[in-house]
């Protein structure tokens, strides 16, 4: 199960752009409140600042709507339209706290095809890093969460995979800071591919040199 913004695509750039303006309208400092708002859904990260006589659900729905308007600079993670290309398409998903609409935006401009399990921030009522939204995943996806592999690139979704009991890896591509994590990392998907075990097993291998 793959987590989107920061792990499949980088929009950390598009995302800032709108974020940062809306939280210069409302007096917040951008080096505290940047690294706080990525991996988390809109309306969580609003309700979470308890700012006076604002709503989160319509702040959250101006949000997504800008965000929607903005992507440019959308760009998927290195290596990783190869890398989706080798996993059997009943056998992954991607978990995102992004919006429905915002999903297939950012998907469609960094050349992703939507995957056949989609769960997105309208599918659960308790986003990252809550276990729900890759509980869910795994539900739909057929396995137990504790037979998945979470790919994820912030604490909060690092947090909701393991709640939910399954392996983590931590994608470090698109973050300037580095995220202390005893999970494996990976700067990217190049060097790497799918293998399937002799039991059904998905296995994730070092490409071989030649």
């Amino acid at each position: 199960m793959f987590d989107m913004d920061g792990t499949l695509l980088n929009s950390i750039a598009a995302a800032e752009r709108v974020w940062s303006k809306w939280a210069l309208a409302h007096g917040l400092d951008l080096k505290t409140f940047l690294p706080f708002m990525h991996g988390k859904r809109g309306i969580d990260t609003i309700t979470q600042l308890n700012l006076p006589g604002v709503d989160p659900a319509k702040e959250a729905a101006y949000i997504t709507q800008a965000e929607i308007a903005d992507v440019e600079g959308v760009k998927p993670i290195p290596g990783a339209l190869e890398f989706l290309k080798m996993l059997p398409a009943d056998r992954w998903a991607i978990v995102t706290s992004s919006p429905l609409p915002l999903a297939k935006a950012r998907l469609a401009k960094a050349g992703i095809t939507a995957p056949k399990f989609l769960v997105t921030a309208e599918d659960v009522t308790q986003g990252k890093p809550a276990p729900d939204c890759y509980r869910l995943g795994a539900e739909r996806v057929g396995f137990d969460a504790a037979d998945c592999l979470v790919f994820e690139d912030v604490p909060a979704g690092v947090m909701a995979g393991e709640a939910a009991g399954a392996d983590v890896a931590v994608i470090t591509t698109t973050h300037a800071h580095t995220m202390e994590t005893t999970h494996i990392t990976l700067a990217g998907y190049e060097g790497f591919a799918v293998e399937i075990a002799p039991d059904g097993r998905l296995m994730l291998v070092e490409k071989t040199a030649g």
